[in-house]
């Protein structure tokens, strides 16, 4: 359990990078690691309803994330998820680009003159969670609840393990979860300050004065089977996810793609390349069809280390895997760390390769074997949206800036509500 608890990536035995199905059993439940790819499907795609999100893992997030669209199942979730999908169709990301392209500017000024190795998992996080707030809230990281928002998450991510002790024991909802108390006050400020937020943005619909983005959007949606808006509290839900999801997420994958590059000069020159030819053919959205490598370096790097390494669903009746008789109550564990790497499914599982995706098994496993987003019903709603903001931020950068490793300090991944560097990712950033 301690082990779990501190890394959850190295308490996983070798074996499971070849393993179609694994058992686990402790005293109180048992959970199957699922690699079969019809499983996956079984499971995301056929029949998403028999297998809800586990409520052992929202254990460790309620104190931020409350009845969030992340944590939620069945008819609640279907409501949130009608109301909050239209934000993120795909005319609405052709709207949003201007405000992810002000972030990476904002971004690349502020490595100007750095010099020597920098911590870039904090530079990532710094640049992603810009892009939340300008494209949310319309408002700049320098804004100052934005910063105040920022600096308590970094602190809420930094005390929260991905499991807590609710994970491991079937305990009953009248008893107290034992978050550290550092968690629940930092989760509380954050929740104070989205609050204030929500508060005046609602305050705005009402006088006709707000402005037209993602938080408007989903503010005035109503429900189109039934009626009825976010309340203030469920909108406060949503918003502490669009910031873990849009922010924690992109942040990981920003800074893994970066180190990548940089241990893979070749690979970066070629990004850069494509970058400043992309650029110079126009700087509106159109940009985007233009960053094909860089595109596929991000998607590499989603699949190295994909920031959500594990999902957990529950069986709600008894089933068959792979001729293995499943009880209710059982959890099925979808790991896109394994599933990723997996060595029969994958040419090269462990290599960065950027031109896979274009070979037969790439696009094979790119249909049956990548699920950095998830899949089905439940696919991440922001999906569209980060495989714009990705490539676009990486490209910024990288028509800037050449990055390079700091040898002495190679970072280890760890789970903690992402895939994060152990001790952070060194890089050093030289103008081009």
């Amino acid at each position: 359990m301690r082990l779990f608890r501190r890394d959850i990536l190295s308490a996983q035995p070798e074996k499971l990078y070849r393993a179609w199905m694994a058992e686990f059993k402790t005293p109180f439940f048992r959970s199957y690691l699922a690699n079969d790819p019809q499983l996956v499907d079984l499971v995301l795609k056929e029949r998403p309803d028999d297998f809800p999100k586990s409520g052992r893992i929202s254990e460790g997030l309620r104190p931020l994330l409350g009845e969030s669209v992340f944590l939620t199942n069945g008819e609640v979730w279907k409501r949130q998820r009608r109301i909050i999908d239209p934000a993120f169709e795909g005319g609405r990301l052709r709207d949003t680009f201007p405000a992810m392209k002000a972030a990476g500017e904002a971004a690349v000024a502020r490595l100007a003159g750095q010099g020597g190795y920098v911590e870039f998992e904090e530079e990532a996080s710094h640049a992603a969670a810009d892009v939340i707030f300008r494209t949310l809230f319309s408002i700049p990281i320098t804004h100052d609840v934005a910063s105040r928002v920022f600096s308590e998450f970094r602190a809420y991510q930094r005390t929260q393990p991905i499991l807590n002790l609710g994970a491991f024991l079937p305990l009953p909802r009248w008893m107290p979860r034992l978050h550290r108390r550092r968690t629940k006050d930092t989760a509380r400020s954050i929740r104070a300050l989205i609050t204030g937020l929500t508060k005046e943005r609602m305050a705005d619909i009402e006088a006709g004065t707000a402005p037209d983005d993602l938080a408007t959007k989903i503010m005035t949606t109503e429900d189109p089977l039934h009626g009825g808006r976010f309340t203030t509290e469920e909108m406060v839900d949503q918003v502490a996810i669009f910031f873990l999801a849009g922010h924690e997420t992109s942040a990981s994958a920003l800074g893994w793609a970066l180190y990548l590059l940089a241990t893979h000069p070749e690979a970066q020159e070629r990004a850069a390349a494509e970058a400043k030819a992309a650029f110079a053919a126009g700087e509106d959205f159109s940009v985007m069809g233009r960053l094909k490598f860089t595109r596929d370096v991000f998607r590499e790097a989603l699949r190295l280390y994909p920031p959500v390494p594990m999902m957990v669903r529950e069986t709600t009746c008894p089933e068959v895997f792979r001729k293995r008789p499943v009880k209710p109550g059982a959890q099925v564990v979808l790991s896109p760390w394994h599933l990723h790497r997996h060595q029969r499914l994958w040419d090269a599982p462990d290599a960065f390769d950027p031109d896979r995706y274009a070979s037969e098994n790439g696009r094979a496993c790119l249909r049956s074997a990548f699920i950095p987003f998830s899949a089905g019903p439940r696919v991440c709603t922001g999906a569209g949206f980060a495989m714009v903001e990705g490539p676009l931020l990486l490209a910024q950068m990288l028509r800037a800036y050449r990055f390079s490793a700091d040898p002495a300090r190679v970072p280890r991944p760890v789970a903690h509500l992402t895939v994060r560097a152990e001790d952070g990712i060194w890089l050093k950033a030289e103008k081009r």
